[in-house]
Order: C-alpha cells, then structure tokens, then sequence
C-alpha cells in the first residue's frame, strides 16, 4: 500500500450524496482550495463513496426539460479536478464502505483504501474537516 503524501487539507466526506448539498459544497470547496495553492486530499465513506463510481460515466442522464444540455457526473467533475491538479489532489475512498454499497468498481484516479488507514490521512494532512454523518 502506498504511502499516503503530505496535504494541507484533508476533506473527510461522511453521508448521502443527494440528500443535501453536501456534494456540491464538498466540490465547490475543492476547487477553490486548489486555485489558491494547497494540496488536498479527499477521503470518501458510506454513501459519499458512490461519487466515484465507474458505472456513473460521464455525464448525468439528461434532463427531459432541458434535453440538449450536458452535465457532467460526479465521477467526471472529480476525473477533471484530479487531472487538473496533479500531485496535489488525492481522492480516497474506503474500501469496506465501497464495498458493502457494491460500489467497488471506482474510476481510475481514485484510490480505496480500508477503514484502519484513516487515522494514516488524518497524520499526513496540517488541517482535517469533516463533512456530514455517516
């Protein structure tokens, strides 16, 4: 098992991801944490880990309202953060959460990791935030 690098920031993601925009600020979050220079990592459970699941393609299905427009999947928006910043943002999920959910089947980028390691992202990062409730 690799060893998990130094970060400034660690955000642990915990919960549904449709239930609140918990998603949506996670990401908005991200973004705005690598524009201004810091590493991160990123470390998904429970449901959360579903974000990044293969089956999810590229884009959401389309909106019958609004049929001509693409939104690109959680998978996809993470797939591009990841590549945009490379060596600077690390995306974990838990393994045994994964999983138990049969969302084991993760994109590429993504690294799982079992639920012991935790304790191992807390140490590499200067700065922890949780969101949500598992």
């Amino acid at each position: 098992m690799a060893p998990v690098p130094r970060t400034d920031v660690l955000l642990a993601v915990f919960g549904g991801p449709h239930r609140t925009e918990l998603i949506s600020t996670t990401f908005r979050l991200a973004h705005a944490l690598l524009d201004r220079g810091a590493t991160l990592q990123v470390w998904t459970c429970g449901d959360a880990t579903g974000l990044t699941r293969r089956s999810l393609g590229d884009s959401k299905p389309r909106n019958v309202v609004d049929w001509t427009r693409d939104h690109p999947s959680t998978a996809a928006v993470a797939r591009g953060l990841i590549a945009d910043h490379p060596g600077r943002l690390h995306w974990y999920v838990c393994r045994f959460c994964s999983d138990e959910r049969g969302m084991g089947d993760q994109i590429p980028e993504v690294r799982r990791r079992p639920p012991f390691t935790f304790h191992e992202h807390t140490q590499a990062a200067g700065k922890a935030l949780t969101l949500g409730v598992c």
